[in-house]
């Protein structure tokens, strides 16, 4: 689809995306770029491209398409530094958690002769490196498109096709709705695991209580979440402020009203409340967005099964 393409940053969206690539055949050439010179060397040992250096302008030269899959913070000065050395007629994307700070970050550093079309795969794991990709992450999972104002379609179609070769299916909104609706899909969701598992954490140590070592699952699950990388949901919450506030500000609300149904027994509120999320939980799995297996699918190690 694309006779080169540059991959900045190669943790475990970036590693995913080039051992797709290689496994559907999708570029006769893919350059990898990373900071961290162990990392590079790692992507190297699992020959996840064809090239590999540390410095992004030398892996973006005469690439059709170039996907930054570094922290969002860093978006800026990556751009900056790509700027001058992108083909003419290059894409530029991204697989960043938020869209309105990614375009203020990048589009202001990019020449006029290039396609911008921000991207964020809705799919990942908790583990992060680039032994931890794997080509069928994207499989069945959304990938957001929100090309700004008075991109070429024709860029936006070449960019669509390319995440449905990965086996996405693509939706194309604006920067603004992109960052609304995953404030309260995925970054409050993390939030809150964050401080949940932060919380017991602090009663384990400050009380000496066995809060760790009898976990239930629902517990258990939450510290699925809170193990993702520290850096890239560090750099989301910081440049999806508003949303995020706002957001968790309706979720305080709402916190509250079942804070009183709690305290005042209300027994019919929290069984419509329990019952309605049952029903979303259904909705998911039909959507195919979700298994039904039990426990998840997850597999429980051996100790577990004790």
């Amino acid at each position: 689809m694309f006779e080169k393409i540059a991959l900045i940053g190669i943790g475990l969206i970036g590693s995913s995306i080039a051992r797709a690539i290689k496994e559907k055949n999708l570029s006769n050439h893919v350059a990898i770029s990373t900071r961290s010179q162990a990392t590079l060397d790692k992507a190297k040992e699992l020959e996840l491209g064809d090239s590999y250096h540390p410095d992004p302008t030398v892996v973006v030269q005469d690439a059709d398409l170039v996907i930054i899959c570094a922290p969002v913070g860093a978006y800026a000065s990556i751009s900056k530094a790509i700027g001058p050395h992108l083909k003419e007629g290059a894409i530029i994307s991204d697989v960043g958690s938020v869209k309105e700070h990614v375009v203020k970050a990048i589009g202001p550093n990019l020449p006029d002769n290039v396609h911008f079309v921000p991207g964020h795969p809705i799919s990942g794991t908790e583990n992060s490196g680039p032994e931890n990709g794997f080509a069928e992450l994207f499989t069945g999972k959304w990938s957001i498109l929100t090309p700004i104002a008075g991109t070429e379609e024709k860029a936006v179609e070449a960019l669509s096709d390319f995440w449905k070769a990965l086996g996405s299916d693509v939706e194309i909104m604006t920067p603004k709705h992109h960052d609304m609706v995953l404030a309260i899909t995925s970054h409050v969701p993390h939030l809150i695991a964050y401080n949940i598992v932060g919380t017991a954490d602090h009663l384990e140590s400050v009380t000496k209580t066995e809060v760790i070592k009898f976990s239930a699952g629902g517990f258990r699950d939450f510290t699925r979440i809170a193990a993702s990388d520290p850096e890239m949901w560090r750099d989301v919450f910081l440049t999806n402020k508003e949303a995020v506030m706002e957001m968790l500000g309706r979720f305080s609300e709402d916190l509250s009203m079942l804070q009183r149904a709690v305290r005042f027994g209300d027994g019919e509120m929290l069984e419509e409340l329990f019952t309605r999320t049952r029903d979303i939980r259904r909705s998911i799995i039909d959507a195919g967005q979700e298994t039904d297996e039990q426990d998840f699918g997850r597999t429980p190690t051996p100790n577990e099964e004790k």
